[in-house]
């Protein structure tokens, strides 16, 4: 796809503000999870956490594929952030809902980075199915229930619940203050990608849209996925740009180990990967721009085989570094954590197979 010179100025900016920052972060398992300073320099400088928000809510009206490519240098890096779970999840499933007054309320400072959102959607089992819930709603909706994997859930600002009604999955918002709210960050093999357990016991929630929530939820679901589907590429991207530097200086039999015709056709290999699963990422995206009738289908794609592909680039980062690639020192061990966390996260692979088989074969 074809940058044109603005998106190509966001990507700079976004790339150079990171290098920048490089090894001055705080410790993700510190604080909030992420470092404060940083992002309020993404959002303030850049306005990264508004980009996909319409300009009547506070944001800067682009769209998705400028989201992409802040997503895509946030995976490069591996930059703990709450861009994914606050400004893409979250914050799309407001828009989606169509509830003005909610909007209005919530989503100015969500773009401008000062509130962390996060939606507490799916169960211990993690399958981020939109007819599905995992709170109870009654009548007069309280909540119940215990949602899993919730993006930033301990330390958010504005919290929303995805919660089971009579009409079906409803979505809404619940002070995360309330007595009746508990929770506590998860245990989490990727350091840098900070996920919460939530419970309520009987706590009020505000309904937002018209109760068509798994529409919403669908829809937030797909722009999440294809959100991801750039981080994996620039983490996988940068996983393989270490491989390839590490075979130019590891030397073996009196020779750079690069050197071998075997490590080179694994290296072309990878390359073809990488930039295949680049193109399926951004046609996603590209999709989600233009807004097509089947994006549900192409956002399962992109998350199945960006999915798959990181899990690769990682395993041969972690096998070509040798005993140095599985040392705490080294960064192998983070894009490798990563590939596997990610590939979970809103829903497994087979899953997301299974959605475009349904669609495509009889």
């Amino acid at each position: 796809m074809e940058l044109t010179g603005d998106v190509r100025h966001v990507r700079d900016a976004v790339r150079g503000l990171l290098a920048r920052h490089r090894g001055q972060a705080a410790d993700p398992a510190d604080g909030p999870g992420y470092d404060r300073a940083l992002w309020r320099r993404l959002c303030g400088e850049i306005g990264v956490a508004g980009l996909a928000i319409p300009q009547r809510y506070g944001g800067a009206g682009a769209g998705p594929v400028e989201t992409h490519l802040v997503m895509e240098e946030l995976g490069r890096t591996l930059t703990p952030s709450p861009m994914l779970g606050s400004a893409v999840l979250a914050a799309q499933a407001l828009l989606a809902a169509g509830d003005t007054a909610a909007c209005q309320r919530l989503l100015p400072a969500i773009a401008d980075g000062t509130a962390i959102a996060a939606l507490a959607w799916t169960g211990e089992v993690g399958h981020w199915d939109p007819g599905q819930a995992a709170f109870d709603a009654t009548s007069g909706h309280m909540l119940t229930g215990e949602a899993h994997y919730v993006l930033d859930g301990d330390v958010a600002g504005v919290l929303l619940a995805a919660a089971r009604t009579p009409d079906g999955a409803g979505l809404f918002e619940v002070d995360p203050r309330h007595p009746g709210v508990t929770r506590c960050a998860a245990t989490t093999m990727d350091t840098a990608r900070r996920l919460a357990v939530v419970r309520l016991d009987q706590v009020p929630g505000q309904p937002i849209g018209d109760q068509a929530g798994c529409l919403a939820l669908a829809r937030a679901r797909d722009l999440a996925c294809i959100a991801l589907t750039a981080e994996q590429v620039g983490a996988a991207q940068r996983a393989l740009d270490l491989t390839v530097g590490y075979t130019k200086v590891r030397v073996q039999f009196g020779r750079p180990i690069g050197s071998f015709q075997a490590l080179q056709h694994r290296m072309a290999d990878l390359h073809v990967l990488v930039e295949s699963t680049r193109s399926l990422s951004y046609a996603a995206a590209s999709a989600a721009a233009e807004d097509v009738a089947d994006l549900g289908l192409r956002a399962a794609a992109a998350k199945a085989y960006c999915s798959e592909a990181l899990t690769r680039v990682a395993g041969q980062m972690i096998q070509l570094h040798g005993a140095i690639g599985i040392t705490w020192e080294h960064e192998a061990h983070r894009y490798f954590k990563r590939a596997h966390g990610a590939g979970q996260l809103f829903g497994r692979p087979s899953e997301h197979i299974a959605r475009v088989a349904a669609a495509v074969i009889d």
